[in-house]
């Protein structure tokens, strides 16, 4: 709710300036009627009131209720003001709310602008109520609009002439909700004003007539009619009775409708009473009695068949007044549902039928459903507001996401709901949504990363498989290298055929040695040779349960792998289910007998080396 321009005027109440600074606004004494609780003012007639700019003069009686009222008012004040614990100053505020222009004069309001007065005075049906704190809708519409104008949070209501044994209180909380009610109570009134066309010029109350006055019936006999004016009132009689209106439009026509009524059932008693004359005069005449009788017949057919009529079309008129204002509200929600669409209005309904029971005239009766109209339209209008800004929150939370828009298939149900309520489910399923989205996106990418890794690992295997297999092959080509040399060297050396010697390609990597160790021997270093590769076979599916650091702790020095495997020719073994990099017994025997033919064959090449 927008409220802008809250302004106190330095105008007295009840002075002229401040009966012109009310002809420009919507004021709390009026609000009532506005809002069809008044006890004083009907709607219809407000609405008259603000489209004339003529306000009836008050009479000598309003005006002592008037100043009764001001005196007990001032009277009352520093009792108010003990109840409320400080000074209370009446004052006149203005605000525009919603655009509306809204005016209250406050009997009091305190120095902070937290709390307002109203006093009331003194009658007993009223001082029951607020001693229930049950006040009418007549006075709390009123304060209503005196707290919303002051910005006050609540109103000391009193009801009191004045004096302190005859002074009752209760306090008036501000409500949201009520603000609301209020001016949209004001909003149909300023619509149902813009509209407005004064209807005919309002007559007198209708006050119902006889057909006709009917001359005195004489009738004197004495054995026989001696006199009589029958046939004149016959004539007359029977013209007024024909002449009754039966086409009952106006509450003139149904006044005129109920008297003419009761002129048949008079007539009829005038005539059995004439009848009865006669007979208590003697004879029986039948002219006489005829020409009753056929009066009083008349004057019965009409007047029963006028008396249904009546209640005909009373009904009628009541049925067809309700129909024109149920079709007056179907028409402003079809209305309401276009501009809408695809989103409606949840049924708007009143009651207008019961609005009207009880009530008489037309004029009462148009009045009520004018009210009831008037309360479903604001009903429908609140209604049209409510998913006006649902609808407008939806679009700013969802935009043109079409997967956020998605969420909301019910979105026709959901935009009834109060405004807090429908941005907790804008906010819960958008929420949900975009957790659910990160999951997966969190999901998506662990699952490409973890495809990427294990792609970088195999790589990673490749390569090491390729630069395992390439080392392995610049050793076998190396120690094939180093094999023809050291065949050509003792070829050379002590006449030994190469030719005799163990292919190297027949042994495996981990059986390999320097074959100058085998060959130490000179006379017989062909056979020696076999026999030392014969017995450097490791034994097969033997485990592998030696590391490094237990081969280096045997051998109380320390050696490493690769002089192992480079210089000695033995690797780990590869044996299923063990870790890399352990070795067999047999394979730290062949370590031991490789290092010993090894420290040996250096010795003596050495050696030779020295002595040449």
């Amino acid at each position: 709710m927008n409220i802008t321009d809250r302004t106190t005027h330095d105008v007295q109440q009840g002075t002229g300036d401040w009966l012109r600074l009310r002809e420009g606004f919507d004021t709390a004494s009026e609000a009532p009627a506005a809002q069809g609780v008044s006890r004083y003012v009907t709607r219809a007639e407000l609405l008259r009131r603000k489209h004339t700019g003529v306000s009836p003069e008050p009479d000598a009686g309003t005006l002592g209720r008037f100043a009764a009222g001001h005196a007990a008012e001032a009277k009352a004040r520093p009792l108010a003001e003990g109840i409320v614990g400080g000074e209370l100053y009446p004052v006149t505020m203005t605000a525009i709310v919603d655009g509306l222009p809204l005016l209250a004069s406050l009997d009091g309001l305190d120095l902070a602008g937290d709390i307002c007065w109203e006093t009331k005075l003194w009658n007993e049906e009223l001082a029951d109520c607020v001693r229930r704190n049950d006040l009418p809708e007549h006075y709390t519409v009123q304060m209503d609009q005196e707290l919303l104008v002051s910005g006050a949070s609540r109103c000391l209501f009193t009801c009191t002439d004045g004096t302190p044994e005859r002074l009752v209180s209760c306090w008036y909380e501000a409500d949201p909700a009520k603000f609301a009610a209020l001016v949209a109570g004001w909003r149909q009134f300023r619509a149902d004003l813009a509209a407005y066309v004064p209807p005919a010029a309002a007559a007198a109350a209708p006050v119902g007539k006889a057909p006709d006055t009917l001359p005195a019936l004489r009738i004197e006999v004495t054995g026989m009619v001696t006199a009589s004016n029958l046939a004149e009132f016959k004539q007359t009689a029977l013209a007024a009775i024909r002449s009754v209106n039966r086409d009952l439009k106006t509450d003139a026509d149904f006044a005129d409708a109920d008297k003419a009524v009761k002129w048949c059932a008079d007539v009829e008693a005038r005539l059995k009473a004439a009848k009865e004359h006669a007979l208590s005069q003697t004879a029986s005449i039948d002219e006489l009695f005829k020409a009753l009788d056929d009066i009083a017949a008349e004057s019965k057919a009409v007047r029963l068949d006028l008396d249904k009529l009546v209640k005909r079309r009373k009904d009628e008129v009541r049925e067809q007044a309700v129909t024109v204002a149920a079709a007056e509200l179907a028409r402003h929600v079809r209305a309401l549902n276009a501009e809408l669409a695809p989103m409606a209005l949840r049924p708007v309904t009143a009651d207008f039928a019961g609005s009207i029971k009880g009530l008489r005239s037309i004029s009462s009766m148009q009045d009520a459903l004018d009210t009831t109209l008037a309360g479903a339209k604001i009903l429908a209008d609140g209604q049209a507001r409510g998913i006006r800004a649902n609808v407008a929150a939806f679009k700013a939370a969802t935009g043109d996401d079409r997967a956020l828009q998605a969420l909301f298939a019910d979105l026709g149900q959901l935009v009834h709901k109060a405004a807090d309520d429908f941005a907790a489910v804008l906010d819960q399923r958008i929420t949900k949504h975009r957790a659910d989205e990160a999951a997966r996106e969190a999901a998506r990418q662990a699952a490409e990363a973890q495809r990427i890794a294990a792609a970088e690992q195999r790589a990673r295997e490749e390569a090491e498989r390729e630069a395992q297999a390439r080392i392995a092959e610049q050793q076998r080509q190396e120690l094939e290298r180093q094999q023809r040399v050291q065949h050509e060297a003792l070829a050379q050396n002590d006449g030994v055929d190469v030719l005799t010697l163990p292919a190297a390609p027949l042994l495996a990597q981990d059986e390999r040695r320097p074959l100058s160790v085998a060959l130490a021997s000179k006379p017989d270093a062909p056979m020696r040779a076999r026999e030392a590769v014969a017995a450097i076979r490791p034994a097969a599916n033997e485990p592998a349960t030696l590391t490094l650091g237990m081969i280096c702790e045997r051998l109380q020095f320390t050696v490493r792998a690769d002089f192992l495997a480079d210089v000695l020719h033995v690797s780990p073994a590869k044996v299923e289910g063990k870790r890399p990099g352990t070795y067999t017994e047999s394979q730290f025997v062949l370590i031991c007998s490789q290092l010993r033919s090894h420290i040996s064959a250096m010795g003596e090449l050495y050696g030779q080396q020295r002595a040449a």
